[in-house]
């Protein structure tokens, strides 16, 4: 194999590592419960039927895809510092391609273990993927530019909750993948369809922003500064999604409503939309990530340096992490005694997932913790040689 110099030296980040490790973490519960949780009350975030911590199981997940989303722009960023414009332009094109082919071939046969791939999937790989391709075509404007883009996205998307949209032919499609998609199919042919979760302009946005904060972390950058304007916004965000959430007018297309119990009425408050994600639901989810990040820049323990073990390495963990738990369903789903007549489900695009398949939340959580701690060797020993390899297939994976 070739070995590539690298374009200059690498930087990382430690604080930004400590967070995005979390966020892998926490992500890993959503996708555990997907697959192991014996629902018997429906959806989590459905105020009538759901339990507290039901509720907060899944929404404590909210917080992972719009941090990612973030974080790969101040990631991009940091990239295009080691790189001309010309050859970050190419590396944006070239990875966004990439993760949009790793979302629709290996994310979705491994979602699905369908062999046919009756069904592509399109999640936050998908976005992330997409919205480098977008930011390409912007990266050699001014930043502030860049900035100005990103805001107008962020803030103003949800006019379009307010606006009449088409509903059918191309026009629909394009606005429901760019703008709109919530759980979307489209079908393709007659034995196959593709379901859209994530919108990619909203979600651009956020990476535009992140791309911007990235200039924080430049090296000539004074770390008082950069950890007063990550608090000062953090704040601001946290400020305006509660402001935002109480008027209940602009930014989310589900409104919040008094219910039955005070605890009910605290839980529909915190609904707020992911699919497409509003602005609400951006505030609430970044705005104490950023007062995080301006926490966490000095703090050195234990726990930080488990979380840096998967925040150096985080598409690999994301892509192992989906076969590891799917792996883990085959096997319960034979030791628990069902058949082979039974991977296939009718009615079910998710094969070895039967009616009456799976755990209590308890057990969901015990298989979470076997997943990441599992996880954590290969992770530290990827990381481990990212660091001292320069292939040029590392800036990938």
């Amino acid at each position: 194999m070739t070995v590539l110099t690298e374009p200059g030296p690498k930087q990382r980040i430690t604080s930004i590592d400590i967070l995005r490790g979390l966020i892998m973490l926490v992500m890993a519960i959503d996708h555990t419960r997907d697959f192991f949780l014996h629902n018997t009350t429906g959806n989590p975030t459905n105020i009538a039927t759901t339990t507290p911590i039901f509720f907060f199981t899944r929404w404590i997940t909210h917080y992972c895809a719009p941090n990612f989303v973030f974080l790969s722009g101040v990631s991009a960023y940091l990239a295009g510092m080691r790189r001309s414009k010309t050859e970050f332009t190419s590396f944006l094109v070239k990875r966004g391609l990439w993760l949009i082919v790793v979302e629709v071939v290996f994310v979705s046969f491994a979602l699905t273990l369908d062999p046919s791939f009756s069904m592509i999937v399109l999640q936050v790989i998908w976005a992330i993927g997409f919205s480098m391709i977008l930011l390409a075509l912007v990266v050699r404007a001014p930043l502030a530019v860049i900035g100005i883009i990103g805001v107008i996205i962020f803030f103003a998307h949800n006019i379009l909750d307010l606006a009449p949209l088409p509903k059918t032919g191309a026009g629909n499609v394009l606005i429901t993948m760019f703008f709109t998609a919530f759980g979307s199919a489209f079908p393709l042919g007659k034995s196959h369809v593709l379901l859209d979760l994530y919108a990619v302009i909203p979600w651009t946005g956020v990476m535009l922003l992140g791309y911007v904060f990235g200039s924080l972390y430049k090296s000539t950058f004074d770390p008082q500064r950069r950890r007063r304007i990550l608090l000062i916004s953090g704040c601001s965000l946290i400020l305006l999604f509660l402001v935002l959430r109480y008027i209940n007018s602009y930014g989310d297309p589900a409104p919040w409503s008094v219910q039955k119990t005070g605890v009910l009425t605290v839980l529909s408050f915190l609904n707020t939309s992911k699919y497409p994600p509003s602005l609400i639901f951006l505030c609430m989810t970044i705005g104490p990530a950023l007062v995080a990040l301006s926490l966490i820049e000095n703090v050195k323990n234990k726990f930080t340096s488990i979380l840096i073990v998967y925040g150096n390495v985080p598409f690999f963990y994301y892509v192992l992490h989906i076969y590891l738990i799917r792996v883990l369903d085959i096997v319960v789903f034979f030791a628990t005694g069902y058949k082979t007549s039974q991977v296939v489900t009718p009615g079910q695009p998710f094969f070895f997932q039967p009616s009456g398949f799976g755990f209590n939340l308890a057990g969901v959580y015990l298989m979470w913790l076997l997943i990441v701690t599992i996880l954590y060797f290969p992770c530290r020993w990827y990381s481990k040689y990212k660091r001292t390899h320069y292939q040029w297939w590392l800036s990938y994976l």
